[in-house]
């Protein structure tokens, strides 16, 4: 009886589960690992330190809950990889400006982290 045609509902860029709200976090939480670094800011060091250590924190904890939820997304599998890469590269290439990494180390790891998404994309 409604008369007109149905309601368009636009389809869902992700779901916003508690999951991929802590990939985003994550993703968040890259620039003030940076800005903590290189700011000078005070209690920089540790700062960053926290925030990374609350990062990885999230990366464990967003998969062990979409796994026991049933809430694996596509989102979640493209953007958890990715928020890892940002946050472990943003901090390395920081360190490398600061002098505190030689750079070979920083490409040495950096190359690895690529080198494993790769063959777990062909895999």
């Amino acid at each position: 009886m409604g008369g007109g045609p149905p309601a368009y509902s636009a389809p869902e860029v992700f779901p916003l589960n508690l999951p991929n709200t802590l990939t985003l976090l994550r993703i968040l939480l890259v620039p003030v690992v940076v800005v903590a670094l290189l700011d000078e800011t005070p209690n920089g060091d540790a700062i960053a330190a926290g925030v990374f250590a609350l990062a990885a924190l999230t990366d464990g904890l967003d998969g062990w809950i979409a796994r026991n939820r049933g809430e694996i997304t596509t989102f979640g599998k493209l953007m958890d990889p990715l928020a890892d890469k940002l946050l472990v590269t943003a901090a390395l290439v920081s360190l490398v400006s600061l002098g505190r990494l030689e750079a070979w180390v920083a490409m040495v790891i950096i190359a690895r982290e690529f080198a494993v998404t790769g063959l777990r994309a062909v895999a």
